[in-house]
């Protein structure tokens, strides 16, 4: 459904003078979200290397290959997003 002249603030929704929920616009969720998503992608990539450095994983006995390339995989995506991030 779409609303003509949808308003493109936030709006806070209260019961009993509390506020109870908010509506965004979509875009602003979809902004929210992302942005929730990378700070959680960058907390990982933290505690990670905080963990393990990439000699040790390769090192440690109980690592397979497969666990040391997600690793990699994943510190590459990292990278990536914060790249993105840094040039908007």
């Amino acid at each position: 459904m779409a609303v003509k002249g949808a308003n493109t603030e936030s709006e806070i929704v209260t019961r009993n003078g509390k506020p109870v929920s908010v509506i965004l616009p979509i875009k602003k969720y979809q902004e929210m979200i992302e942005r929730l998503e990378d700070a959680e992608d960058v907390a990982w990539l933290k505690r990670a290397r905080r963990k393990t450095s990439l000699p040790s994983i390769r090192a440690s006995a109980g690592r397979s290959a497969e666990a040391l390339g997600d690793v990699i995989a994943r510190s590459r995506h990292l990278r990536e997003r914060l790249m993105l991030l840094r040039s908007t």
